[in-house]
């Protein structure tokens, strides 16, 4: 599947439920027609990771995942050897008496266990959608490490020697902005950052990944966590609620039989949109209340 415009491309992802405002998706498009990684950076729950997801199903491509974290190590993203089994055909070899050449029967590709980035480089057309999710969690040393990826699609293995892509997979970087990143790995990557939506658009979110919300319910939670990421509002929260946190608060409040939201119900659900004990108790009934303004609201 490939995309000739930008719009067919918004199309696209929507069919797959996702909702790519213009920016979003020239970047995604760009990406692709350049065949370069697209680096995204934004809040926690914003949809980074989701627009991989919708990508890979709106391509029709393999979705591969390499989930970093602090100490992750090269064979982990890359590849490792069948150590057990390399033994096993050594003691054969072994006992068998014959004279051959061991160690390069041992490093053969059928020995290798393909990690994320050697089975993104490795797969068959029409190729896949890899994503290297929180790359800000993992270490310097492995930004490093990723550069010969990010820039050439290639990877080397020294047993083996330098392993091309056959087919340019498509990438996808997300960072929550924990730690910058190094400018090496930016310069490789087409660059987006991904804000907090607007409230049309979360309300359309909401709607399609909430089967049988109301109309009134899923315009409130879309106000609601609209006016939470505003001044002077988002001052009393150590971080505001992402798409996430909104979609799985209707879900919450669907769950409770709400039909309209009320400061007692905002309060009571409070963990559902917050995930910090001092963001959970600044949002007390008198906050919702007057979040719940409508005149404040702008209705």
């Amino acid at each position: 599947m490939t995309f000739e415009t930008i719009d067919s491309l918004t199309d696209g992802l929507l069919r797959a439920g996702y909702y790519a405002d213009r920016r979003l998706a020239t970047a995604v498009f760009l990406a692709l027609k350049l065949q370069r990684p697209l680096l995204l950076e934004g809040e926690p729950g914003v949809g980074k990771t989701e627009l991989a997801k919708a990508l890979a199903q709106a391509l029709q491509r393999e979705l591969l995942r390499l989930q970093c974290y602090d100490g992750l190590e090269q064979r982990e993203a890359l590849y490792e050897w069948n150590y057990a089994a390399q033994l096993l055909h050594m003691r054969a070899v072994e006992a068998s008496g014959a004279v051959r050449d061991v160690e390069a029967e041992v490093y053969q590709p059928h020995y290798l266990i393909r990690r994320p980035l050697l089975q993104a480089l490795q797969a068959p057309a029409p190729g896949a959608v890899l994503l290297i999710d929180e790359v800000d969690r993992a270490d310097e040393p492995f930004e490093a490490f990723l550069l010969e990826y990010l820039g050439e699609y290639q990877v080397s293995i020294p047993e083996l020697g330098t392993i091309r892509a056959a087919v340019a997979p498509v990438t996808i970087l997300t960072s929550n902005r924990t730690r910058e990143l190094n400018d090496a790995v930016k310069r490789r990557c087409l660059y987006h950052w991904l804000d907090y939506p607007e409230r049309e658009r979360e309300l359309a979110i909401v709607r399609a990944q909430v089967p049988g919300v109301g109309e009134k319910l899923s315009a409130q939670v879309a106000d609601f966590a609209a006016r939470l990421r505003s001044a002077p509002f988002v001052n009393a929260f150590q971080r505001a609620p992402g798409i996430a946190e909104s979609v799985e608060w209707a879900r919450a409040l669907i769950a409770l039989d709400t039909v309209e939201l009320d400061p007692e119900v905002v309060s009571d659900t409070a963990g559902i949109l917050f995930k910090q004990r001092d963001d959970v108790a600044a949002l007390t009934r008198e906050l919702a209340s007057e979040l719940l303004k409508p005149e404040e609201a702008g209705a």
